[in-house]
Order: C-alpha cells, then sequence, then structure tokens
C-alpha cells in the first residue's frame, strides 16, 4: 500500500513539473507577486489613475483597452506602441490602424511618472499597459482577471509589423479567424476578444462604407448614423461602438444580432457563418461573456513577452533609456 501510494506521489509529482515545464517556457518569468519587494504598492498606483482618467472621460477605458492590444498583437507585449519615432526606426503610432486612432498616451505617461517617483526604472510601460487596460474593463463594470507581472520593455518599434498584424475594421469572418490564429487564439477566443467593442467609439471614416454600401444594416439604425456621418466629410466624427458604450456589458452581441454592428468586422460576427451561435450564446448570458472575455485576455496580455534580461525597463515610456 506505501509502494502504491508513494508511486502515485512520484507520478503526480512528475506531472507537476512537466506542466510547470510546459507553462513556464510560455509565460517567462511573469509572476503575480513580480513587484512585490521592489514596489509593492504599483497597483493602486496604477488602477487610482486609471479610474481617475474614466471618471474624467468613459471613452479612456476604452482607449487603454485598446492600446494594450494593439500593443500585444504587434511583436507581442512589449510597450513598441509606446516608442515616438526616431532617427533609426519608424514607430507603431502611425501605422495605419493606429494613426489619428489609438490614444491614452498621456494617462501611460501620468501612471509612468508616479511609480517613477516611488520606485525609479522598476515598473516596466508593459506591466502597466496590462494592469491599466484590466482597471479599465473593471471600471466600466466589466470583469477583473488574475494579471502578472515581469514583462520588460523593447528597445524598437515596427511600423510595417503594426500595419500586416492588426485585424482591419474590414476583414471579413475568415480574415479575422485568421489574424488572431496567427497569434494562436482559437475562432471563440476571437469572438469573445471582439466583445472589447462593447465600450468606446469609432470615427465615421472607419464605417462610412458600411453605412453607405452594406444591406445587412438595420435600417433605421444606419439612418441615425448618417446624420453624424456623411457620404463625405466629417471623417472625425465619433460614433458609439455599441448602444451602451461606456458601460462594459453584452449589449454588443445583442446589437449584433439585429444588425446594429457598427464595423464591417463587427458584423460578420453576426452573419450566416461559423461565429452567429456564439454571438447568440453571449448576447443572453453575459456571465459567460464575461468569463471568456477574462480568459481571453489572460492569455493575450502574455503574447510573447520580453523578461529576464531582455529589453529594458524604461524610464520614459516614450523612448529607450
Amino acid at each position: 500500500m506505501a509502494s502504491s501510494t508513494f508511486s502515485s506521489l512520484f507520478k503526480l509529482s512528475t506531472f507537476i513539473l512537466c506542466l510547470w515545464v510546459l507553462f513556464g517556457t510560455t509565460s517567462g518569468q511573469l509572476s503575480a507577486n513580480f513587484y512585490a519587494r521592489t514596489c509593492p504598492n504599483f497597483r493602486s498606483v496604477i488602477t487610482r489613475a486609471v479610474n481617475s482618467a474614466v471618471a474624467s472621460e468613459a471613452r479612456m477605458g476604452a482607449s487603454l483597452l485598446r492600446l494594450h492590444f494593439h500593443d500585444c498583437f504587434v511583436n507581442g507585449c512589449d510597450a513598441s506602441v509606446l516608442l515616438d519615432d526616431t532617427a533609426n526606426f519608424t514607430g507603431e503610432k502611425n501605422a495605419g490602424p493606429n494613426s489619428n486612432s489609438i490614444r491614452g498616451f498621456n494617462v501611460i505617461d501620468t501612471i509612468k511618472t508616479q511609480l517613477e517617483r516611488q520606485c525609479p526604472g522598476v515598473v516596466s510601460c508593459a506591466d502597466i499597459l496590462s494592469a491599466a487596460a484590466r482597471d479599465s474593463v473593471v471600471a466600466l463594470g466589466g470583469p477583473g482577471w488574475s494579471t502578472v507581472f515581469g514583462r520588460r520593455d523593447s528597445t524598437t518599434a515596427s511600423q510595417s509589423a503594426a500595419n500586416s498584424n492588426l485585424p482591419s475594421p474590414a476583414s471579413s469572418l475568415s480574415s479575422l479567424i485568421s489574424s488572431f490564429s496567427n497569434k494562436g487564439f482559437t475562432a471563440n477566443e476571437m469572438v469573445a476578444l471582439s466583445g472589447a467593442h462593447t465600450i468606446g467609439q469609432a470615427r465615421c471614416s472607419v464605417f462610412r462604407s458600411r453605412l453607405y454600401n452594406e444591406n445587412n444594416i438595420n435600417s433605421s439604425f444606419a439612418t441615425s448614423l448618417r446624420a453624424n456621418c456623411p457620404s463625405s466629410g466629417g471623417d472625425n466624427n465619433l460614433s458609439p461602438l455599441d448602444s451602451t458604450a461606456t458601460s462594459f456589458d453584452n449589449r454588443y452581441y445583442n446589437d449584433l444580432i439585429s444588425q446594429r454592428g457598427l464595423l464591417h468586422s463587427d458584423q460578420e460576427l453576426s452573419n450566416g457563418g461559423s461565429a452567429d451561435a456564439q454571438v447568440r450564446t453571449y448576447g443572453s448570458n453575459p456571465s459567460v461573456f464575461f468569463r471568456d472575455f477574462a480568459a481571453a485576455m489572460v492569455k493575450m496580455s502574455n503574447l510573447s513577452p520580453l523578461t529576464g534580461s531582455s529589453g529594458q525597463v524604461r524610464t520614459n515610456c516614450r523612448r529607450t533609456n
């Protein structure tokens, strides 16, 4: 009996060790307690700053979430999206999907300045982006998720990578599935992450073609949008991505079911294709959406992080040390 128990424990220990090796290689040196000794109050600094920014402008929550996404999908979660152009490289800020679109840099700057006062050279900009994205979702009523830290910051950025890696608002369903699959996500995880569009706004230039050229759009919805998005001009006029754009909820999916998706890529999720059933599930069960979104965000936040001696911890998120 003792021998059998020992054998079982040995097998269990071996199994756990294998899991540690398997997942440890994917998450690098990321840890929930990474800053426990070096900057124990860093989370409260970030949360206060995010809550203040979102209270001043609810849209900022969506902007910070999007900033994290646009960082991680381009060569991993390394804060490359925050770098200004230099003589040595053209950064990501002016790539097609980002130019005149991504925002929230000032909030990240504020957080970084506060953290540099408390813990100089300790907390990376990539970790700030990850924590700020989570806090933004929570501030707008969405789910939280477990966060780990230890990402380091890149010393370069790539405009071409941003142009080729970030999905377009004109994407088809198959293109969306392919774009996310290239980053290791399933089609279901793509649909869950698309729920980030339950908050925020988009510019007229991004959805004008849908308003005037597509048929799978609610007629009254299209008419109301055309008042703020004429067939020419008004490129920067904003419209909400769903009908409750300052609350993180499952309204986005119900809007898609009623053909009220703002972007072409949004409506592709509910257009007679393979994602329809999942959209209906999320539309009728917000708790399932919250669960799946949180799980997918954990996965996204761990895309190819720089750890250990790779990269650096920038003292200014806009430039290298």
